[in-house]
């Protein structure tokens, strides 16, 4: 017996007890969710659940009594080994070892079947995650988050619906310069740039670059930061990628903010959100009045000297992820990252969606 088997069964006895009387219920006042937990200490049982204490609101009887007549009904249960009250109202579980048996059985012979529904079926759906600049090795928190992305993505699989796993290639603006510089800088026997790139790592990209292409040595300036940024770009994202792969993660699709922008995205992203009446002028500047759907102030789109701002790049990339067809957009963010949760629910508003159903920014 699954816990959700487990809790469909403690609805049902709940329903039968409010219909006899047993309980001073109505039916559509027992909960539809009915919460099974591990209890911390085998010796409590198999599960546990706290049912009981939510139901002494709408019963009027305290905790415990409601627990009584819950248990009662659910030991005479086939499957069931024993039931007992602890604490305030808490029901403690056993099941029989025969159900956990049967159990085991179906798992066995359902192989990569079990647990897969048709929940989610119909439904496509975009889980991004990682996304790490390409200027740099993943480091332990990118692991973090291609196991949980990786997982939910795999749930979401489970439940019918067609995913897709994404990385988001930040390789333009400001970084990408200074990565560029910092591997020129060093290669020339030079510090790199205070505000560049210090890690050890940088020594060794600067050193294969080179020794693929010392002619690169003969560039200075623009030039040569320009060179050192493209190789060292191509390198250390498909260090990333061999990295992802040793690790179990795959990608469905690699998208690169670089291409998003040439390819006309941003520009056509800009039009959209401007026949939605939310992009306004201010000193100059364009504007998104994100404000109106819950984020702490408007956000600007176009500099005032015409240059766009990353966040014209987070609106294209999410309208870019509806234009590829995905009734869903998930994003897994780093914990330096909660600003942006209101921001981009407040995009998918501003661009005529439904921030509760069409994006999720998880933490």
């Amino acid at each position: 017996m699954t816990p959700g088997e487990l809790a469909m069964l403690i609805r049902a006895v709940i329903e039968e007890a409010a219909e006899a009387g047993l309980l001073p219920l109505s039916v559509d006042q027992v909960p539809a969710e009915i919460t099974i937990e591990r209890p911390k200490s085998p010796e409590h049982g198999d599960y546990a659940t706290n049912i009981a204490m939510r139901l002494a609101r709408p019963t009027g009887w305290p905790p415990r009594q409601v627990a009584g007549v819950v248990a009662d009904a659910l030991a005479k249960r086939s499957g069931i080994s024993s039931v007992d009250v602890a604490g305030p109202g808490f029901i403690n579980i056993r099941i029989e070892a025969a159900a956990a048996g049967r159990l085991a059985a179906q798992i066995v012979r359902q192989a990569d079947r079990y647990g897969r529904t048709q929940a989610l079926a119909g439904q496509k759906i975009n889980v991004e995650f990682i996304s790490a600049n390409p200027t740099g090795p993943l480091h332990l928190g990118h692991t973090r988050w291609a196991a949980v992305g990786d997982a939910i993505a795999a749930v979401l699989d489970a439940a019918g619906a067609e995913v897709v796993r994404e990385f988001y290639v930040n390789d333009r603006g400001i970084q990408m310069q200074r990565f560029g510089e910092s591997l020129a800088a060093v290669a020339h026997g030079q510090p790199p740039p205070a505000d560049g790139y210090h890690g050890g790592y940088v020594v060794d990209l600067a050193a294969e670059i080179v020794a693929l292409d010392p002619s690169l040595l003969e560039l200075s300036g623009e030039e040569a930061a320009e060179a050192f940024r493209e190789i060292g770009y191509q390198r250390q994202l498909q260090q990333q990628r061999v990295v992802l792969d040793l690790f179990g993660t795959h990608f469905d699709a690699w998208v690169s903010e670089r291409e998003l922008h040439e390819s006309g995205g941003v520009k056509q992203a800009l039009k959209t959100l401007k026949k939605q009446s939310h992009v306004f002028r201010r000193d100059g500047a364009t504007w998104l009045r994100t404000t109106d759907f819950g984020d702490d102030k408007d956000r600007v789109l176009v500099k005032a000297d015409g240059e766009l701002t990353y966040f014209a790049s987070d609106c294209a990339y999410y309208l870019d992820k509806r234009r590829r067809g995905f009734d869903v957009a998930i994003y897994l963010l780093g914990a330096d990252h909660h600003g942006y949760v209101n921001r981009l629910k407040a995009v998918a508003a501003c661009a005529g969606d439904d921030p509760d159903r069409n994006i999720e920014v998880l933490i």
